[in-house]
Formats: structure tokens, C-alpha cells, sequence
């Protein structure tokens, strides 16, 4: 199990975009996520006529390392994420400040 899933509320804890909250689009396998409206660059496009792609300028998101951004908790702060075991034998994600589990 991930200790960041697609979906999840995170901050930006270095870099450009240091700061900003967003949710997570992407994992990927690599150790990187895909963060919405973060680390965004200008690809230059050229144009496809057959598969009707207009050529320019075109601003998307780059993955980033995962270790660069933290789940954000209840207090809108930051947090580390542990697991916990249920009595059931479920495993699921809690924050470490307050030992609350983590809403994706």
C-alpha cells in the first residue's frame, strides 16, 4: 500500500510551487505523481493534420517526486501518513501527528 494515492489533497513542500494545495492526478511507478496545476511547463507542439492536433504552445503538468509533496490533513497543514491495522486485519492510512486516518 502507497502512503499517497490518485486523489489525494496534498501540499507542495519544495520548489517553485512551494506553498500550493492541489489533488493528485497521477502515481506513477517511478516514484513520481502528477500533481493538478503544479510544476507546469510549456511543450512546444507540432502540427498533425491527420489526427486533427493544432500545433503551439501547450502548458501541462510534469510529475514530480513524491518526495516533494505531503498529504494534507484536517487542519489543512502538511502531515506524514503510517498504517494501522484494524482488528479486522484491514490496513489503512492515519496521520502521524494525530493518529486520524487519511479521506482520499
Amino acid at each position: 500500500m502507497k502512503k499517497i494515492l490518485k486523489g489525494d489533497d496534498v501540499v507542495v513542500i519544495t520548489g517553485k510551487d512551494k506553498g500550493k494545495h492541489a489533488s493528485v492526478m497521477q502515481v506513477l511507478e517511478n516514484g513520481k505523481v502528477l500533481v493538478k496545476g503544479v510544476n507546469m511547463v510549456k511543450k512546444h507542439t507540432k502540427p498533425n493534420p491527420t489526427l486533427g492536433v493544432q500545433g503551439g504552445i501547450v502548458e501541462k503538468e510534469m510529475p514530480m517526486n513524491i518526495s516533494n509533496v505531503m498529504v494534507v490533513n484536517s487542519e489543512g497543514k502538511g502531515d506524514r501518513v503510517g498504517f494501522k491495522l484494524l482488528e479486522n486485519g484491514e490496513k489503512i492510512r492515519v496521520f502521524k501527528s494525530n493518529g486520524e486516518p487519511v479521506k482520499a
